[in-house]
């Protein structure tokens, strides 16, 4: 027995089926799809900016690590002063990566009076902002 296309179209539309149904995207699937892409976008774009304010935190207390810990040398290396309140500042480099770095050395004897024990403190800031604090002691050899 042979189908005709007539009797074709009559069991499609029974299915529920259109037989001359064109295959394609509906508006509705392509606002769906865009919409699960821009979601997709967002959350990877915030990931991006995290990382990248992560890399410039690291870099920053990198910075003033490496600083602190100059300064901190300078300060051990000068000769001792007895009731001393600050050492003097190594210069420091005038290279791109130390713009707006500041450093302070402080120093506080351990004992009153002062008996060639001293806390050296070497705090770093960068734009005005502490990021970076050192503690150690200097001894009267």
């Amino acid at each position: 027995m042979k189908i005709t296309k007539p009797k074709l179209f009559q069991v499609a539309r029974r299915l529920g089926v259109s037989p001359n149904r064109e295959s394609g995207l509906t508006l509705l699937e392509t606002v769906i799809a865009l919409a699960i892409l821009a979601t997709i976008a967002v959350a990877f774009l915030a990931g991006v900016a995290t990382s990248s304010k992560a890399v410039f935190i690291a870099d920053e207390r990198a910075t003033a690590e490496s600083l602190a810990r100059s300064q901190m040398e300078w300060a051990k290396n000068a000769s001792y002063s007895y009731n001393a309140t600050s050492y003097s500042l190594a210069p420091i480099p005038d290279a791109k990566d130390y713009i707006n770095y500041s450093a302070n050395i402080t120093a506080e004897p351990l004992h009153y009076p002062d008996d060639g024990i001293q806390k050296i403190t070497v705090t770093v800031t960068h734009s005005g902002k502490v990021v970076f604090k050192l503690e150690a002691y200097k001894v009267d050899r």
